[in-house]
């Protein structure tokens, strides 16, 4: 078993990739009565299309399937999964994001039950036409809330405007009419090619003996006949800015009417330690210009422009990454109108001076010890990074490693205005 220690973090990470694939990521934490675990495949939204294990051509399958096959995992013939969690007073849960799904538990109790019934669950499949077709009404209930919602209208507006020809666009859970399509033939199909153990990770993060964790996984993996295989992706990579809709605009029965501006990525962002880096200089070169010490958002919010929903965030995953800036606001074309005009400056920015810089990255590297006492957080960051060569401990080293002249040379790159896109939500009628 692979042991690394990082000093900076004063935090030991324990790797094992087992004889069928599956690698078991451990982070004993002794001083903790809790234990986190989460069980994470390689897969997501996005990936509708591909080449099957055991196949030589692509399918497409419906919207919506990865999100609709980890509602129906927990769900067996004579029992749900979550009942045998809350038998040992586990809390267990599970989410779809556009790269990655996740299957997790929390406990203070019987740590060996719950990580065999997270096991067994996530790798044995029970699908029938009776109870797909009862998930159908159940999801289709939770896409239609989505749908009611502004601020997910407008996140997801935004990246419709950014990615029309990728399908990061479409709704994690699809559509009504796109999981109708979906039968269980489809769902062992995908679990088949994308549950093998060799494209997921098990993240252990708690008060729990390495060495004990990774033989009773690598016993309970024995037992299983699980099969590994090459497969083929259909998505690729996305930086072409030639394809974003420049503005779209929605009416909804809101009372304060929202507005984004959204950057699109033009770097094929790696999960690797480089990577990690361009991902921090970008995050904090816009809180040394957004971030709520900085003098534009001063002048901003007593301008009325925007209020306390104002926000920004970056985001890199695979085959694409992007930022947005968002407001509920009065003006929403002076607010967005006003965003550009700060990407249009460029490197040209007050703020991004020595001072700033060296200012932003102590704060960043505080918020970074600080998370390290919520054992969910280091296990959801660690199973983010696990299909990649870089982890949350590296980010002390990363983050140290700036200096202004990467940030200013990310800024030249990032803040690119032909890159970008506009969506407002406005109160109908408006």
């Amino acid at each position: 078993m692979d042991k690394q220690t990082y000093a900076d973090a004063d935090e030991t990470l324990y790797r094992q990739v087992l004889p069928n694939g599956l690698t078991v990521i451990v982070v004993p934490k002794a001083d903790y009565h809790k234990t986190y675990a989460l069980m994470t495949t390689n897969y997501g939204s996005i990936d509708t299309r591909f080449i099957p294990l055991g196949g030589d051509q692509f399918v497409d399958t419906p919207d919506g399937i990865a999100h609709f096959l980890e509602h129906k995992l927990f769900e067996k013939a004579d029992h749900d999964a979550f009942d045998l969690f809350g038998e040992t007073g586990a809390n267990a849960n599970a989410f779809t994001g556009a790269t990655r799904t996740s299957y997790l538990f929390s406990t203070t109790a019987a740590v060996e039950t719950n990580l065999e019934t997270l096991l067994d669950f996530v790798q044995d499949p029970y699908f029938t036409d009776q109870t797909v077709n009862k998930e159908k009404g159940i999801i289709g209930q939770e896409i239609q809330m989505y749908q009611d919602d502004p601020g997910w209208r407008l996140y997801f507006g935004m990246i419709g405007n950014l990615y029309p020809t990728h399908p990061v666009h479409i709704d994690v859970a699809g559509t009504i009419d796109s999981i109708d399509k979906i039968t269980p033939e489809m769902l062992y199909d995908v679990h088949r090619t994308f549950y093998q153990p060799s494209n997921m990770t098990l993240t252990i993060v708690g008060n729990v003996d390495p060495d004990a964790i990774v033989a009773l996984v690598a016993n309970n993996q024995a037992k299983k006949q699980l099969v590994n295989g090459p497969f083929t992706r259909g998505v690729e990579v996305d930086t072409d800015i030639s394809t974003i809709l420049p503005y779209r605009v929605l009416e909804m029965p809101i009372v304060q009417p929202k507005s984004i501006v959204g950057i699109k990525g033009t770097r094929d962002v790696q999960d690797d330690f480089e990577g990690l880096k361009y991902q921090i200089a970008v995050r904090l070169l816009l809180e040394s210009i957004f971030g709520d010490s900085s003098e534009l958002y001063l002048k901003w919010y007593d301008d009325g422009l925007i209020d306390d929903s104002f926000d920004f965030e970056y985001s890199a995953q695979r085959t694409y990454n992007f930022a947005t800036i968002g407001s509920d606001t009065n003006d929403p074309a002076a607010f967005s109108d006003a965003v550009i005009d700060v990407i249009n400056r460029g490197v040209d920015q007050p703020e991004l001076n020595e001072a700033r810089f060296k200012q932003l990255q102590r704060a960043a590297l505080g918020k970074y010890y600080q998370s390290l006492n919520s054992l969910e957080g280091i296990a959801n960051q660690l199973s983010a990074q696990s299909f990649g060569t870089s982890t949350l401990f590296d980010f002390p080293k990363a983050l140290n490693s700036l200096t202004l002249a990467d940030l200013q040379q990310v800024a030249t790159e990032f803040l690119n205005v032909d890159a970008v896109s506009v969506f407002h939500l406005l109160s109908e009628g408006e």
